[in-house]
């Protein structure tokens, strides 16, 4: 009993103080410094991104502000990187504007209540992934999904945003491309102020950022457009603008809301939870390459998860690990989760004194700043990678992507597809696995003697099987080996060698005990070489090594082979396996 309780209460120090590895640190004036200028740079840059990436999700500015008070501070805590930078994101936005969207039409009066709801739900599941150590559920997204998954909502991103630099009214379909379409008719409309303010906007983002890369860019365009906008009256003249931001924290409170309400978001907050998970670990996991720091994909999910749930029950909406932030973290030297505390705290003294300075900040600037922002995540060279690496792994990225663009802004349609179709490559390529004949090769090793040209035994064959032995593919090896020997009539002795199969299920057990039944009806020895030690326990278990014989159950091909020509003399031949020996 004693050792289950400090079992229990060792787990509990290690997912819920982390902190204490890094806290000692700030004692060191060095690091204190260095944590408090990086906190300060990436609240410069968080502030008025958090504002952008509301708007995206559909809510108000200040749920932004929200979500970068307390979540930033609780993942510094709770986490494993010392430097990845928690709020709000361009991808979990989008996917929580396609989560809303259809219970704001039904009651726009719940819409932020929603938004709260879904961060609760996103944290949950992440912070049960954790505590249960199932963080390896993330690696259902593999690579391609997320690359064709992300590089399809960076466009719906910067398109969705055309509509505010023009100062258009948007008016929405079922499918973002028709949303789109409307847009193009809707262009002789521009409000020319509008689209002023949005192209200065983006001038000063990139201008800034080429001669100037390390001013805070964003900040300096936020303010100079925001003095602009007031000095000229921008709203007068038809300009969308913030307008008034509500001053003080956020309040506590536990969202009340019906299961029959938000059910239909279950499938969305597993999505989302799961998606910006691996952009925070992503981010988390190139860093630590560079500060050779401890990470853990667990712990990393219970300081997601608690940093989510903070959200939800302080009017937040989902956040997740931003790749620019952490970067910027990264690059302002910080050394702990401090420099996060510090970001936090930062926005919160916005939050009390200096929301009335955001009035006249033009919804345009903001817009521009969201383009800005996801123009990086369009990257093509990861596809044609992909593609190069395996022709799946590139059809997987372009199928998810090609789907992700239709069905927007229904999303998750894309990521459900690209994990089944994932999935279904994966059984499709490992229902025909690797099946050779071997023979000895002049330097000494058995190899493959189709690709080689060797000359084979017509009495005796070795064949070897490349991968797991399962129900998929049980059926593909019974016919290979079965069709084999009907093109040798002279066949006397199969080997099998199972050194490439690291696991049997039971259709593969019954299918080798199959293999021996109809061998033997003929009059074919079969033996089995080099199975590892587990496959040979599981078949111990089922009982078919004594069904064989355990005689017939080899270490070494060679040696098989020698006990075959011991046993049957001249009725075979073992030169092609022997004769460079």
């Amino acid at each position: 009993m004693g050792t289950v309780v400090n079992s229990f209460l060792s787990e509990f120090k290690d997912r819920f103080t982390p902190y204490t590895e890094w806290i000692g640190d700030l004692k060191k004036t060095d690091i204190l410094k260095a944590d408090l200028i990086a906190g300060f740079t990436v609240a410069l840059v968080l502030i008025p991104q958090s504002m952008a990436y509301a708007q995206l999700a559909g809510l108000p500015p200040y749920v932004g502000l929200y979500a970068s008070f307390l979540p930033a501070i609780i993942s510094a805590i709770f986490g494993s990187s010392r430097q990845l930078a928690t709020g709000p994101v361009a991808v979990v936005s989008l996917m929580t504007a396609a989560a809303l969207e259809p219970l704001a039409a039904s009651n726009p009066e719940g819409f932020l209540i929603y938004a709260a709801v879904l961060a609760l739900m996103v944290g949950v599941f992440q912070l049960s992934l954790g505590l249960l150590r199932l963080g390896v559920l993330v690696d259902f997204l593999s690579h391609p999904v997320v690359v064709g998954f992300t590089n399809a909502a960076a466009i719906i991103i910067a398109t969705s945003q055309i509509s505010k630099l023009f100062g258009v009214a948007s008016r929405k379909e079922d499918h973002h491309y028709e949303t789109m379409w409307n847009l193009i008719q809707d262009l002789p409309q521009t409000h020319m102020p509008t689209l002023a303010m949005g192209a200065l906007a983006l001038f000063l983002l990139i201008y800034l950022k080429k001669v100037a890369p390390k001013l805070p860019n964003v900040l300096i365009t936020v303010m100079i457009t925001t003095l602009l906008a007031r000095s000229l009256n921008f709203e007068s003249l038809g300009g969308a603008v913030v307008g008034g931001i509500p001053s003080g924290l956020p309040d506590f409170a536990i969202p009340s809301f019906s299961f029959s309400d938000v059910k239909d978001l279950i499938i969305a907050s597993m999505i989302i939870a799961l998606l910006g998970f691996v952009e925070a670990i992503s981010v988390a996991k190139a860093i630590a390459s560079e500060t050779r720091q401890r990470l853990s994909a667990n712990q990393e999910l219970v300081g997601q998860g608690l940093s989510n749930i903070t959200a939800g029950l302080f009017g937040g909406y989902p956040v997740s690990g931003s790749f620019s932030r952490s970067a910027v973290n990264f690059a302002a030297d910080a050394r702990t989760g401090f420099s996060s505390i510090v970001t936090g705290i930062l926005v919160g003294i916005t939050l009390l004194y200096l929301t009335p300075l955001l009035y006249h900040l033009p919804q345009a600037t903001l817009a521009a700043v969201i383009v800005m922002a996801v123009v990086n995540l369009i990257k093509i060279k990861p596809i044609m990678h992909a593609w190069k690496v395996h022709p799946h792994d590139g059809v997987i990225a372009v199928v998810v992507f090609v789907v992700t663009l239709v069905f927007a802004p229904h999303l998750e349609k894309g990521i459900m597809i690209g994990v089944l179709l994932s999935l279904g490559l994966f059984l499709y390529r490992t229902m025909t696995p690797k099946f050779v004949e071997v023979v000895r090769h002049a330097d000494g090793t058995l190899r493959d003697a189709a690709r080689f040209n060797l000359k084979k035994s017509d009495t005796l064959s070795i064949f070897r099987f490349d991968g797991p032995l399962y129900f998929a593919n049980s059926g593909y090896l019974e016919g290979k080996i079965l069709n084999s020997i009907a093109d040798k009539p002279a066949t006397k002795v199969v080997i099998l060698d199972l050194e490439a199969v690291d696991e049997v299920d039971a259709t593969g057990e019954e299918t080798l005990g199959r293999i021996a039944e109809q061998l033997n009806a003929v009059g074919i020895e079969f033996y089995i070489a080099r199975s590892k030690v587990n496959v040979f326990n599981a078949l111990s278990r089922s009982g078919l090594v004594e069904k064989i014989g355990k005689e017939r159950f080899f270490r070494e091909r060679t040696e098989a082979s020698l006990y075959a020509k011991e046993k049957l003399g001249d009725e075979i031949d073992i030169e092609p396996i022997l004769k460079t020996l």
